[in-house]
Order: structure tokens, then sequence, then C-alpha cells
């Protein structure tokens, strides 16, 4: 098990790389008639904001619950295609 720094830490750096990508690939977008911006990478922040807490999973099911206890039948964890 992960203690809670450990976790704090992980979370954070990989906000800072996030960032870093989401600025890389809004400056290197090659459709400029199109062009990326922030609100094109609100679910990916969903997610990574979801890791600092432990109990629940994307979506914001309880991550330990079995589906005859309320979980989710299903969780999607496959990313989206690129466009």
């Amino acid at each position: 098990m992960v203690n809670e720094d450990t976790r704090r830490e992980f979370v954070n750096e990989l906000w800072q790389r996030f960032e870093a990508l989401q600025q890389w690939a809004e400056e290197n977008w090659p459709d400029k008639e199109n062009p990326l911006s922030s609100a094109d990478f609100v679910e990916s922040r969903k997610e990574i904001l979801g890791l600092r807490n432990p109990a629940q999973a994307p979506g914001g099911v309880p991550a330990d619950r079995e589906p005859e206890q309320g979980g989710a039948q299903y969780v999607n964890v496959n990313p989206a295609p690129w466009p």
C-alpha cells in the first residue's frame, strides 16, 4: 500500500508533467484553424484529480466495491482515441 505522502508527491508531479504536455500540445497542434484549448483536456484533468482520493475510481464510483455492493458494472479504463 502506498502511503499518503508518496501519493501526493506522485499526483503533484503527474499534474506538473501534464501541464507541460498540454502546453506543448497546444503550441505544436498542426491544425491551426482548429487549435487546441484547455477545454480539450478537461477529462484528463478530472482523471488526474481523481487520483488524489484513492477511494474513488474514475467517474466517482468507489473502486473497492463489487457490482452487487453498489459498485460499477463496468468501468472503462481505455483512453479515448486521439482526434
